[in-house]
């Protein structure tokens, strides 16, 4: 049974006071579309610069599409349990209590969030430009001794449209997911489908694929396991919008499964069909491999067609980022751990519209200071800390509160939970050894965190 449709004034039996708008569909479209963006366009010449030989390339995509289906079977337990919104904050306060959650709220509010906005933004406004036949990286504005660049400042303006969407309701923002969701999936799904029918397989097609060797160090595998989550993250977004899922015990286990897989396949599919048209040596200087296949199979015009897919692909991403992340700091202010305009609900629309504003303020300020590389590259560290913590809280709360109402319990639990956190912690070992100084400066932004919890505490 659906739970009620709470006003922005009550509560539902899951004490969210959020209306529950999103059905299975729009669900899997949120986690699809936050996840689907410029990486599986982009990402895959990173990787075979790091892992020039076939087997592994393709191996270490697979590997990474096993710890996010790990990541979602497990998360799907504890959606289900906590039908509300937050997610990964919810699921991290619940087992580790209210410190380690405000820490995550503290890393997606100066580490996390911003990073992902700008680079999202950045990529959605760099390739409408091109497809326009604009220079990107032309100043559009100076103020005083800063040049802004003309794809930061439509990146701002982009972030800023899909904030002014989802102020006006769930719904809105829903609306324009789905339809973008549904055109970057036909569009990945058709590049794939062309590629096999109508390209011209490499010299090295069939066995020869697979006979593209070289010698490929632990070190450089695991550094492209950062850029493949990378491709695969959003998976967990979903989570985030617990609270505004119609029927959210049955429906949030479905959509996190069904969705995080339906991006496995399409990601290997891509890579398969690119492995198919271009040679591993080639791959590697490939820096949008998805227009070179499209050129190979239609022309020219396959280049234009590809940066208008991702510039809708990317737009898309951000409209998903926006559904979501509001979200989180909707959940702390509930919680009494932001201020309280952070948890306004617009009477009329049922969006958080203190938590949207604050995110557009945000989102719009980043990525008009800072570039694509150095808000990329500040993404992956903060995250994925706080993903495992929260895939452990799946093992905390079984041992400390065995008879929680569980409507879905993880399967193949404790092994597939445990597959994750080995991954995350090879990830973030990886990341500590290659990347220090980033790490160290990474982290220590986030143990801030502690005393400015503590200090709010005694002022709030």
């Amino acid at each position: 049974m659906s739970a009620p449709q709470n006003s922005p004034h009550t509560t539902d039996q899951w004490g969210e006071r959020l209306t529950r708008r999103l059905g299975l569909w729009s669900a899997v479209a949120v986690l699809v579309g936050s996840t689907i963006g410029s990486g599986i366009f982009r990402t895959p010449a990173e990787v075979a610069g790091l892992v020039p030989d076939v087997p592994l390339f393709f191996a270490a995509w697979v590997a990474g599409g096993l710890i996010v289906l790990c990541g979602a079977l497990t998360y799907a337990e504890l959606a289900a349990a906590f039908p509300k919104s937050g997610g990964v904050y919810v699921f991290i306060r619940e087992a580790f209590g209210p410190l380690p959650a405000f820490l995550f709220g503290w890393a997606e509010l100066w580490l996390i969030r911003p990073g992902a906005f700008g680079a999202i933004g950045i990529t959605a406004s760099a390739y409408t430009l091109r497809t326009f036949g604009l220079d990107p990286a032309a100043t559009a504005l100076a103020v005083g001794p800063f040049d802004i660049r003309a794809e930061q400042l439509l990146g701002a303006a982009y972030i800023l449209l899909v904030a002014a969407v989802n102020y006006y309701g769930i719904h809105r923002g829903a609306v324009l997911q789905n339809l973008s969701t549904a055109f970057k999936v036909a569009a990945l799904a058709a590049l794939v489908v062309l590629g096999f029918t109508l390209g011209t397989a490499t010299s090295g097609a069939g066995e020869g694929i697979l006979a593209q060797r070289a010698p490929v160090g632990l070190s450089p595998i695991l550094l492209a396991m950062v850029s493949i989550l990378w491709a695969y993250d959003g998976w967990a977004d979903l989570a985030f919008v617990g609270g505004e899922v119609r029927d959210p015990q049955r429906t949030l286990p479905r959509a996190l499964v069904l969705g995080t897989a339906i991006v496995v396949v399409l990601y290997l599919a891509a890579n398969l069909v690119y492995l198919y048209l271009i040679p591993m040596t080639a791959l590697t200087h490939a820096e949008l491999v998805a227009a070179d296949v499209a050129k190979l199979v239609i022309g020219p015009a396959g280049v234009v067609a590809v940066s208008a897919a991702i510039a809708v692909s990317t737009f898309g991403t951000l409209n998903g980022s926006m559904m979501t992340a509001p979200r989180i700091f909707f959940a702390m202010a509930e919680d009494g751990n932001f201020p309280r305009a952070i948890a306004r609900v617009d009477p009329r629309t049922s969006a958080p519209t203190g938590a949207i504003v604050l995110m557009a303020v945000v989102g719009a300020l980043t990525v008009l200071v800072r570039t694509f590389g150095e808000l990329a590259s500040q993404f992956i560290i903060g995250i994925w800390p706080f993903y495992a913590l929260a895939i452990a809280a799946v093992y905390v709360l079984r041992r400390r509160r065995p008879e929680m109402e569980r409507p879905y319990r993880t399967w193949g639990y404790p092994v597939v939970p445990a597959l994750f956190l080995l991954g995350a912690l090879l990830l973030l070992g990886n990341y500590l050894v290659s990347e220090t100084r980033a790490f160290v400066i990474d982290v220590g932004l986030i143990l801030v965190g502690i005393p400015a919890y503590y200090l709010w505490r005694r002022l709030a």
